[in-house]
């Protein structure tokens, strides 16, 4: 099965254009203030006008209230929420949106636990943990981690790049990837270039 690919952290028009363009599936638009990513709801929206039908457009949250994520969903498309931070699976539902539970991988992660107890989720998703910091680390975990019988169903994250894309597909084998930091030319400006190639290299991860 093809792997899927979101681009997320996508600040502008034209980068989403870009990750369209190359056959990103899915692109991520980052709802939490403190990051650099960071959108507002006039970017949000002037970004989401350009998306074309069939790309999924995800919008990322970092312990936000319910108000919040429903000021979001009334302003401007989108199609599935990301839960990036301490959020308990109330909090993730009720919104009228499917949703995916971003995990930061530690020793003493328990991620059958975690798929019953965010049953409601579409999928989860696996990046880095590094204290203080909810993602966007562009540091690679341990992928042994990731029990093998479940690998086909998350979404893999952390750290990907280019230059390990391919080799992280092959080891893992999950359903989809998550870039952002790894495609960038500067924080929240996408690199053309390196999205063609990161695409490339989920292809050849295919064949």
């Amino acid at each position: 099965m093809r792997t899927r690919v979101k681009i997320c952290g996508i600040t502008c028009p034209q980068d989403a254009l870009v990750a369209v363009d190359q056959g990103a599936d899915a692109i991520g638009l980052v709802f939490y203030p403190p990051s650099l990513r960071a959108v507002t709801l006039e970017q949000a929206d002037s970004i989401v006008r350009v998306v074309p039908p069939f790309v999924t457009i995800v919008g990322l949250f970092v312990d936000a209230g319910h108000a919040a994520v429903a000021e979001v969903l009334a302003h401007t498309r989108i199609d599935l929420l990301q839960f990036h931070g301490n959020e308990v699976p109330e909090a993730c539902g009720g919104h009228g949106r499917p949703y995916i539970k971003a995990v930061r991988m530690r020793d003493d992660v328990d991620l059958d636990l975690l798929r019953e107890r965010y049953s409601e989720a579409t999928g989860l998703l696996l990046d880095t943990y590094q204290k203080g910091k909810p993602g966007g680390t562009g540091e690679v975990f341990n992928w042994e981690m990731i029990p093998a019988d479940i690998r086909s169903d998350i979404v893999l994250a952390g750290g990907l790049a280019p230059e390990n894309i391919e080799g992280a597909i092959r080891q893992v084998r999950p359903y989809a990837v998550d870039v952002s930091g790894g495609v960038e030319r500067e924080k929240g400006i996408k690199d053309e270039s390196k999205i063609a190639a990161f695409m490339r290299g989920v292809e050849c991860a295919n064949h």
